[in-house]
């Protein structure tokens, strides 16, 4: 087992590639702490891992108070020892930029960045402490290369990417290994959620001719979050069937 007696905390756990990595974490040995405001999602992720070795904690990324309240209980349940942190939630809505009201722009920033990185900043120091540990984010091919009508999802993924290299600088002098995986198009609830005709457009574009299935993803946060990439850090890796190769 790559992960055997470590601890793991992720976000967005309750559905689609968080799910798929929290399972695969678990088949590993870890013991994993499921931070989603989806309570009865996290259930049943909960239900299907193995080992019973997940534990559910309450967190809303856009709620400020709610983040400080997950680290905290992320914290005291791991005392104080974090081995991984991973953040796998993300949310969005395909529309033309000019559709997109602030409240909107403002939710979209704060599930995939500003909730991101405030809950970052609260664990860091507590793997500092620790001696060393492995930060993974998933971001997007979307903050790579742009997304028709993700223009504001494009802006904070983009933004996740230089927070992992600029943090994977900051994190070296400590062990603290940083990284970030970008998934193309993939098989979960979000991506069903666009329309049909950029469904099938998405499909022909991708040298594989397929969608990417959440486990595709999930293998490639394990890869981060395990020992085979003790001496990694600062990289973004697209898992996209090729599709972004060129960008």
């Amino acid at each position: 087992m790559l992960l055997k007696f470590k601890t793991v905390v992720l976000t967005g756990g309750a559905s689609g590639i968080g799910r798929a990595t929290v399972l695969m974490l678990a088949k590993e040995g870890a013991r994993v702490l499921l931070c989603d405001v989806n309570a009865a999602g996290a259930a049943e992720t909960i239900k299907l891992a193995p080992g019973g070795a997940v534990d559910y904690v309450e967190l809303d990324l856009e709620d400020g108070a709610s983040v400080d309240a997950c680290a905290k209980t992320a914290l005291e349940r791991a005392g104080r020892k974090i081995d991984v942190f991973i953040n796998a939630a993300g949310w969005d809505r395909t529309q033309p930029f000019v559709n997109a009201d602030q409240a909107f722009i403002d939710k979209v920033l704060g599930i995939n960045l500003a909730g991101p990185l405030r809950l970052t900043r609260a664990l860091f120091p507590a793997m500092i402490e620790a001696g060393g540990g492995k930060i993974v984010f998933v971001a997007s091919d979307a903050g790579r290369v742009g997304s028709l009508g993700e223009t504001p999802y494009s802006a904070a993924k983009g933004g996740l990417i230089g927070f992992t290299k600029s943090l994977a600088r900051e994190g070296a002098r400590h062990k603290i290994t940083v990284n970030c995986v970008c998934p193309g198009p993939t098989d979960t609830p979000l991506f069903h959620a666009n329309p049909e005709r950029m469904r099938e457009a998405l499909l022909r574009a991708i040298p594989f001719r397929r969608l990417a299935t959440p486990d595709d993803i999930a293998g490639a946060i394990l890869y981060f979050a395990g020992p085979s990439s003790d001496y990694v850090t600062g990289q973004i890796l697209s898992v996209s069937g090729g599709l972004t190769m060129a960008g």
